[in-house]
């Protein structure tokens, strides 16, 4: 390839394994001669000689730059969970080596066979033209389960596989070197710098948390990282979607994709989980495979106008219809003045830069990502999204990029592959749903005035469908501007038809629920003012139980104010309305804390950028933060209890050291994974790694304060599923996304009956009473707080209630 010229055409990474190869696989024959020379063998010795030396580089080398892919906008990943990948990928590869030349010594052995010899060389030749066939058909499951199953040695452990990968990696840093593009002069030497270091960094836990623990890293050049950015649209992204319906499930690892593993949910390791999963009989999951084939047997294909209209803004620098800017912003310059606080401002300053930048550039390559996957996919007739589950009970769709759980980017290039006429109703609908999607409030509208705010912008929907980079441009304004534009396209050409209810639409018209945390926790309190807040109940107009909640939190912090106006200076600041509390009231329900709900509320004070100055913008935030929760406590006071009630049925159970576990209404079983990680410490050639697995002790308030949000995710899974199978059965094509139901525009209607059959169906049955039934069942010797008083409201009053999904 060198002699030829032809590595400067290939992808990047590839020209980078080009120049790395031949120094590494020098470095490890090397390694290898001299540990088997040595008396004083290092700890690794035996493994590092199992394997020829360009097959241990190749691994090498690929293993650290897919995990440095994986998290592109760091440019580092920690040591020890690369030193134990590395070492992993080694075993698996020394397996499947000494398999095949096991068989190969066994299938060349001169003599005279008996007929069990016979019959075992036989069946070893079928094994190992199964082996590599799999091999040359990348189905790698297939090849670990056969070499395992032939395989009786016993695993290295996480120990020996750190200490190799370890050693390994420390090779690769000494060997792999990038060097800039050569702009000097012909007598300079051109500049040389390694590739990867090990270093030291602190890693915060979470997010926007101040604090964390020191890791060893391996973080890669800064010319390695731009080189990833700006080949992100080389990637290889495995779980593609298929171009064919995917297999049903019919068990924890049979169904999904062809040939790449596949699982019905996704545990995390964590193994009490996969074990209820495994153990529970295929027919008690019946409704949960079913729900999962419906979801992956949708059949999807890409809108090419709203993708050429993507492309386009893209190409253009991006930083328009919510594209992040291609560009970085400047770093300030370092001030003249030796002022403290002065330095202090802009080391502060620059420090904002810097995150902005790393944030922009995951951005950017999220986006070339999807964008890779769509361009693929643009002249495809249609494809298929295979679905699995969280262990909640949630479904997802297998492939992570490009798919309609993502943003306003994905949802408006993709579209049913199928298209439907829309029909008298389906006008009606597919007008309201762009009403939706444009947003600013007109999505709290009745229908009736929805329609009227169509009817009174048809010019600047025609202009937006005509014209979309070059004409007014009206549907950027919306809140979801790609789908406003796919609405827009797909309206004007039903409007411009002398028959527009036989025009052809192959959009998802979206049906969401009114705050469906709350929704459901309505439904098992029996509460009617909380229904009627949360739209259980008919009116005129949707309730909005967000402006509800801005409204009295703006009456509390006014009351505040008029008390004692010194302490509350931030009372002023916290401008409250619908946005600045919309998220924390979304997530109260799931278990948001004190500080969840501050940083949400101090993110949309940043968006609004009317505080500037940072210790009175934390100050508002903690304070709005605070308020907003005492007020949800007040208007939701039924659903406070069930909350109070579930957490404390869970610190009963975890008391006992016992994860939290139920079975939902379809019968899956849910198993809480929060338990205590064992550290063990293991000396490799380049650091003490601490290695973590699941311990045997579970943590007592994470299973406590997990518990209602997790099971209320499980209950609205439930109603999903329950959903897309009745769907499936009216023959509506269906698509959801957790509290949001998708369907054709002509059969809205009918969605509208059965999802809201379907809910009272799942609520018919006594939820907390069955939950409670089991625990005591399960645990015999412990006490449960008696239920909470429930109240009379009606469940049939959800069919006659218009804006339950709206």
């Amino acid at each position: 390839m060198c002699d030829k010229k032809l590595a400067p055409n290939l992808p990047y990474v590839k020209r980078l394994f080009l120049g790395w190869f031949e120094p590494l696989k020098e470095a490890i024959e090397k390694e290898q001669k001299l540990q088997k020379q040595k008396k004083q063998k290092a700890s690794y010795a035996y493994h590092i000689g199992l394997l020829p030396a360009d097959k241990m580089a190749v691994i090498v080398m690929h293993k650290m730059m897919g995990l440095l892919m994986i998290d592109r906008d760091d440019g580092y990943v920690r040591l020890v969970q690369a030193a134990v990948q590395v070492g992993d990928a080694i075993e698996q590869e020394v397996r499947i080596h000494n398999f095949l030349e096991r068989t190969k010594k066994f299938r060349s052995r001169n003599g005279i066979q008996d007929d069990e010899n016979e019959s075992l060389s036989k069946k070893q030749e079928i094994l190992r033209k199964r082996v590599k066939n799999f091999i040359k058909k990348k189905r790698l499951n297939e090849v670990k389960k056969l070499v395992k199953s032939e395989d009786s040695t016993s695993t290295w452990g996480r120990g020996a596989q750190a200490k190799l990968g370890s050693r390994l990696i420390e090779l690769l840093i000494e060997t792999a070197v990038v060097q800039p593009p050569i702009n000097q002069l012909p007598d300079d030497s051109p500049e040389i710098r390694p590739a990867f270091r090990h270093t030291l960094k602190t890693i915060r836990r979470e997010p926007g948390r101040r604090g964390g623990n020191m890791h060893g890293v391996i973080e890669c050049d800064s010319l390695v990282r731009e080189g990833l950015d700006k080949t992100a649209s080389h990637m290889v992204i495995p779980y593609v979607p298929m171009l064919i319906p995917p297999r049903k499930w019919k068990g924890y690892d049979r169904g999904g994709h062809l040939f790449l593993p596949s699982y019905v949910m996704r545990t995390h390791g964590a193994r009490q989980q996969q074990d209820a999963i495994k153990s529970v009989p295929r027919k008690q999951m019946q409704t949960v495979f079913e729900a999962l084939d419906t979801l992956g047997q949708t059949k999807w294909r890409v809108n090419k106008r709203v993708l050429a209209v993507i492309e386009n803004f893209w190409h253009g620098g991006g930083n328009v219809a919510g594209l992040v800017d291609r560009e970085d912003v400047s770093i300030p310059e370092k001030p003249p003045s030796e002022d403290a606080m002065e330095i202090q401002k802009w080391k502060w300053s620059v420090r904002k830069v810097k995150k902005c930048n790393r944030e922009r550039h995951a951005q950017r390559c999220d986006i070339e990502l999807k964008l890779s996957v769509a361009r693929r996919m643009k002249d495809e007739e249609g494809f298929y999204y295979p679905h699995n589950l969280d262990f909640r009970g949630r479904a997802y769709p297998m492939h992570p990029y490009l798919n309609h759980m993502s943003s306003d980017l994905c949802r408006g290039v993709l579209e049913f592959a199928e298209g439907k006429p829309l029909g008298k109703a389906g006008l009606r609908w597919l007008k309201i749903h762009l009403s939706n999607l444009y947003g600013g409030g007109v999505e709290k509208l009745s229908y009736d005035a929805r329609l009227t705010f169509i009817e009174n912008h048809l010019n600047d929907i025609l202009d937006s469908a005509d014209k979309p980079i070059d004409g007014k441009r009206w549907w950027l304004n919306a809140e979801d501007p790609f789908q406003c534009l796919a609405a827009c396209i797909n309206l004007s050409e039903a409007l411009r038809s002398s028959l527009s209810h036989t025009v052809i639409s192959h959009l998802p018209i979206h049906l969401d629920g009114s705050c469906n945390g709350l929704q459901h926790y309505a439904a098992l309190g029996r509460d009617s003012l909380e229904a009627a807040a949360v739209n259980l109940v008919a009116g005129e107009r949707p309730a909005d139980v967000y402006s509800e909640i801005a409204a009295r939190v703006l009456e509390i912090m006014k009351r505040d104010c008029e008390k004692d106006p010194a302490s509350n200076p931030a009372a002023d600041l916290a401008k409250v309305d619908r946005k600045l509390v919309k998220q924390t009231v979304m997530t109260s329900v799931y278990g948001v804390t004190y500080v969840g709900a501050r940083e949400q509320i101090k993110r949309r004070l940043e968006e609004r950028a009317e505080i500037t100055d940072d210790r009175l913008l934390f100050s508002a935030a903690c304070y709005a933060a605070k308020v907003t929760l005492t007020a949800l406590g007040e208007m939701f006071e039924a659903a406070r209890s069930i909350m109070g009630w579930l957490g404390d049925c869970a610190k009963v159970i975890a008391a006992e050291n016992q994860a939290v576990r139920w079975t939902t209404p379809l019968g899956l079983p849910v198993v809480q994974p929060y338990r205590k990680s064992e550290r063990h410490l293991i000396r490799t050639s380049l650091q003490v790694l601490a290695l973590q697995k699941e311990g045997d002790s579970v943590e007592v308030n994470r299973q406590r304060t997990a518990f209602p949000p997790n099971f209320v995710h499980s209950l609205d899974g439930s109603h999903m599923m329950m959903t897309a199978v009745a769907c499936k059965d009216a023959g509506l094509q269906f698509a959801g996304v957790h509290d949001s139901f998708w369907t054709h525009a002509c059969d809205v209607d009918k969605m509208n009956k059965i999802l809201r059959e379907k809910f009272i169906e799942l609520y018919k049955t006594p939820v907390l009473d069955n939950l409670l039934e089991s625990f005591q069942t399960s645990f015999p010797t412990l006490t449960f707080p008696p239920l909470p008083d429930r109240g009379n409201f009606d469940l049939e009053n959800v069919l006659e209630s218009p804006y339950f999904f709206n």
